[in-house]
């Protein structure tokens, strides 16, 4: 008979020298962060009353969309005027959360205010609204927060930050971004009472009159200094302490990355989005028509997820509320792909892998940040509006405990091969169907064999031996 303290100790050793299968990285993310790492897809809204000029002004296109009044140094007064035909008749909520839904998309971010100062919800703090300045008189905002809760639609809300040229020394120049055609004049007071008077208020605003947010997408902190963004992250957190909030709060300070209109090379440390645009531009613009195919989406949507990623892919409605084609059918399509192999997407974790990955240069003109690249030769691709990608090809993988879902972006022929796995393969199927495939594991190579060419991309379900 084995003493007690001998038994303890045999069971020890044994549960020491069990093999380790390290076929996917243990989650390190905060319950706060969860549901942010478990959705993988959102859709992006930039909505607003510079789709009245469509990128145009006064005959001449603009190359920015929404930061046309920059470019064009239109005035406050002049640009307001915009305002006073901003009349969405069409806009319908809950056509918006259906089409997310049915995109697959397990959250929303609206913007309630862009670089133009206007607030796109009822403002009681600021009378420069949707409400109270337009014909339309109504808040899209509430009416889109109980859409979103209806279809199971995490809604989360954008808020230009360190830029707003509707108040004086937001940024204060000689900063290349203010608006020194109205405000020549300019300093950190003017910065500072602008926190105070209306980031804040309006804060306080989105946090209290909608329900939960999933999260505060901050946009450009430019010169907002590191004691505002510390003071805002606990002031959001005070009135909603799940609330999660983006890194363009500043220094630091935020809860996940963006990566803008680019996709990173491998993986990253922490949690991270890359938003992208379905043609060019994040607003609407009447002569932008190069839309991204429904499969370079897909194998954008398997690219950032397979290093650990979310998606957060923009729509821009037009100026009556309607999203234009052929942005629904796009995002229709990407729901009938998730509908079929979500599970490869939803909730996993990053490669186990990593050696699929081929080199990624950015050309998109941006940094991480959303910083102009300077100087111009390091930014190859300035000129082209909306950056470019590389599109991902070969294979991905995904991840859950026990799992790895290959994504077969580009049929690999009669066999698969796969080198250095984590682990012995135990059974592979489609996921598609469930249908079982034969292969053949030496060495740490496995060769899965492939009888028939499946269209579209499909996915590739390994389960490994030594967990469940």
């Amino acid at each position: 008979m084995i003493k007690p303290i001998a038994f303890s100790f045999f069971i020890a050793l044994v549960a020491i020298c069990k093999p380790v299968v390290a076929t996917a990285a243990p989650s390190l993310v905060e319950p706060r962060l969860q549901w942010f790492t478990d959705a993988r897809f959102g859709m992006f809204v930039h909505f607003g009353i510079h789709t009245v000029a469509g990128s145009e002004w006064n005959g001449k296109r603009s190359n920015r969309d929404l930061h046309l009044q920059q470019e064009f140094r239109i005035p406050c007064a002049e640009y307001a005027k915009l305002a006073g035909r901003f009349n969405p008749a069409k806009f319908d909520a809950r056509a918006w959360a259906l089409m997310a839904r049915n995109a697959g998309a397990k959250y929303m971010v609206y913007i309630a205010k862009h670089h133009d100062g206007f607030a796109m919800y009822d403002s009681p703090s600021d009378p420069y609204n949707i409400v109270k300045a337009t014909p339309f008189g109504r808040d899209p905002l509430k009416e889109l927060a109980a859409a979103c809760k209806a279809e199971g639609i995490v809604l989360c809300i954008y808020y230009s930050l360190g830029r707003d040229w509707a108040v004086p020394g937001v940024p204060f120049p000689p900063h290349f971004r203010a608006n020194d055609w109205d405000f020549p004049q300019g300093n950190r007071a003017d910065l500072d009472r602008y926190m105070e008077t209306k980031v804040k208020p309006q804060l306080r605003e989105l946090l209290t009159q909608y329900g939960p947010v999933g999260a505060i997408w901050f946009d450009t902190p430019e010169q907002v200094d590191r004691a505002t963004s510390t003071a805002l992250r606990q002031f959001i957190l005070d009135l909603q302490p799940n609330c999660l909030i983006n890194d363009r709060v500043g220094h630091r300070q935020g809860d996940y990355a963006i990566s803008e209109q680019f996709i990173p090379g491998g993986k990253m440390g922490k949690p991270w989005e890359s938003c992208l645009t379905i043609n060019k531009h994040w607003g609407f613009d009447k002569f932008d028509h190069d839309w991204k195919s429904t499969d370079e989406l897909l194998r954008h949507l398997i690219d950032i997820t397979s290093k650990g990623g979310n998606f957060l892919l923009n729509a821009g409605p037009d100026t009556e509320g309607i999203v234009p084609e052929p942005c629904p059918t796009r995002l229709k399509e990407m729901g009938d792909w998730l509908r079929i192999n979500g599970e490869a997407i939803y909730g996993t974790s990053a490669t186990c892998f990593g050696h699929e990955f081929s080199k990624t240069v950015n050309t998109s003109g941006v940094d991480g940040m959303g910083q102009e690249i300077k100087p111009p030769e390091n930014a190859p691709a300035k000129h082209a509006v909306g950056g470019k990608l590389d599109i991902a090809c070969g294979w991905r993988c995904t991840t859950k405990p026990g799992i790895a879902y290959i994504h077969l972006l580009d049929w690999p022929g009669d066999s698969f091969k796969l080198d250095k796995c984590p682990a012995q393969a135990a059974r592979v199927t489609w996921l598609a169907d469930k249908t079982p495939l034969d292969f053949i594991q030496k060495h740490g190579q496995l060769e899965i064999r492939l009888p028939a060419r499946k269209d579209g991309i499909p996915v590739l379900k390994i389960e490994w031996a030594g967990e469940k």
